[in-house]
C-alpha cells in the first residue's frame, strides 16, 4: 500500500513538473506518433498531458474507488486518444483527449463500482452520472417535492424514465450485499443470507425428469398415432391434440357427417390408441392408470 501511494506521488509530481507544450509542438509530437510511430514522441505527448488526467479523475473520486486506479484508466483513455487523434484538425489534442480520459474513467467506474452491473447506455451513463448532482440541487431548492416528482424531473432533466430514475437512486443509496454474507438462522447457527432465499421454481433435476418424460410420452403418442385410419387420425389432432380444441358440430360439417357421428369415431380412436400405448409400454401405462 505504501509502494503504491509513493508511487502515485511521484507520478502526481512528475505530471506537474512536465512542460506545457505550445500548439507547434503538440502538432509535431502527434503526426510523428501517427506516421513513424515515434515512441518518444508519444511519451512526451503523454507526459505533458498526465496533469489533465490527474485533473479529470479527481473529479470522481466520491464514487469510492482508489483515485490511482481512476488516473491509471484515464491513462489508457489519453493513450487511446493520441491513437485517434488527427493533427490536421485545427483542434488542441487536450480538448480531443479530454472526452477520450473522461469516457475511460467512467467505463471503469460503471465496471466496478458495484457487483451489479448497471445499464452501459449512453442514457444510463448519464443517469448513473448526474443522479447525485441533480437530486443535490433540487433538493437544495426551496420547492417541497415528493419523490416522485423529484425522479420526474431528473427523468425530464436528462431523458430517461422516470421507473429508471427511482431504480438507480435505490442502486446508489443502498450497498451490495453479498449472498454469502454470514448471518444467525432462528436458533442461533450461522447460515449464509443465500439459505434464507425461497423459490418455488423446480429444481434442476426436477425440470431435467419432467423435460425427459415429456418427450418420452411424445415419441410414445405419435408412434401410436399410426395405428389410425386418416379420418380418425384428423379427429383426435382437430379434437384432442390442437391448443383450441375444434367441437364436434364443427367436425361433423368439415367431415359432412353427424356430430353424434364424430363423437363414435373418436372414441373409438381412443380405444385404438390405449390399445397401442398398452401394448408398446405396458408396464408404464399400468404405472400411470
Amino acid at each position: 500500500m505504501s509502494n503504491s501511494l509513493s508511487e502515485r506521488r511521484q507520478m502526481v509530481r512528475a505530471a506537474m513538473k512536465a512542460p506545457y507544450l505550445s500548439r507547434e509542438e503538440e502538432h509535431e509530437l502527434a503526426v510523428r506518433w501517427r506516421d513513424n510511430r515515434d515512441e518518444k514522441a508519444l511519451e512526451r505527448l503523454s507526459i505533458s498531458h498526465m496533469r489533465l488526467v490527474i485533473a479529470v479523475a479527481s473529479r470522481f473520486r466520491n464514487f469510492g474507488l482508489p483515485l490511482g486506479d481512476l488516473i491509471q484508466e484515464g491513462h489508457v483513455g489519453l493513450l487511446e486518444a493520441a491513437a485517434r487523434f488527427e493533427p490536421e484538425r485545427e483542434v488542441r489534442f487536450s480538448t480531443y483527449a479530454t472526452w477520450w480520459i473522461r469516457a475511460s474513467i467512467q467505463d471503469y467506474i460503471l465496471r466496478n463500482w458495484s457487483i451489479v452491473r448497471g445499464g452501459t447506455s449512453s442514457s444510463q451513463k448519464a443517469l448513473f452520472f448526474n443522479l447525485r448532482r441533480l437530486r443535490a440541487k433540487l433538493n437544495g431548492s426551496r420547492q417541497t417535492m415528493s419523490d416522485s416528482e423529484l425522479h420526474q424531473k431528473i427523468a425530464d432533466a436528462i431523458g430517461v424514465k422516470q421507473s429508471d430514475v427511482a431504480l438507480m437512486n435505490a442502486r446508489l443509496s443502498g450497498p451490495d450485499t453479498s449472498l454469502n454474507q454470514p448471518m444467525l438462522d432462528n436458533d442461533g447457527a450461522s447460515a449464509d443470507r443465500q439459505d434464507f432465499l425461497v423459490s418455488d421454481a423446480p429444481l434442476p433435476d426436477e425440470i431435467v425428469t419432467d423435460t425427459i418424460d415429456t418427450e418420452r410420452r411424445r415419441r410414445w403418442l405419435f408412434s401410436a398415432l399410426g395405428v389410425l385410419s386418416e379420418r380418425e387420425l384428423k379427429i383426435v389432432r382437430e379434437r384432442r391434440l390442437s391448443e383450441d380444441g375444434a367441437t364436434l358440430e364443427s367436425l361433423g360439417e368439415k367431415l359432412g357427417i353427424s356430430k353424434e357421428r364424430v363423437r363414435q369415431i373418436e372414441s373409438r380412436a381412443m380405444e385404438k390408441l390405449k390399445a397401442a400405448l398398452l401394448k408398446s409400454q405396458p408396464d408404464r401405462m399400468a404405472y400411470s392408470g
